[in-house]
């Protein structure tokens, strides 16, 4: 997995009543952007993550910018398909 300063992490709820968690990577604590993140949630808690199959991290892209990285979810068991 990599990320980078200003991506978001969404946390997918694993259990029923479970709600996603959101938030704001500040911290990329891993070589070449590789976990643990610190992660400022949408509620306010800050808290180092070591994020597992049930995450997904999306590219802050800047205002006007254009996209130059697609959506990447990424595990310890996530795969890319290069076909």
């Amino acid at each position: 997995m990599r990320a980078e300063i200003g991506d978001r992490l969404q946390i997918h709820g694993k259990t029923i009543g479970r709600a996603n968690r959101s938030g704001t990577i500040t911290a990329v604590r891993g070589p070449e952007g590789s976990p643990p993140y610190l992660v400022q949630f949408d509620d306010g808690h800050e808290t180092l993550v070591y994020p597992g199959s049930d995450c997904v991290v999306t590219p802050h892209e800047e205002p006007g910018a254009p996209a130059q990285r697609s959506e990447r979810k990424r595990g310890s068991t996530a795969k890319r398909n290069s076909r």
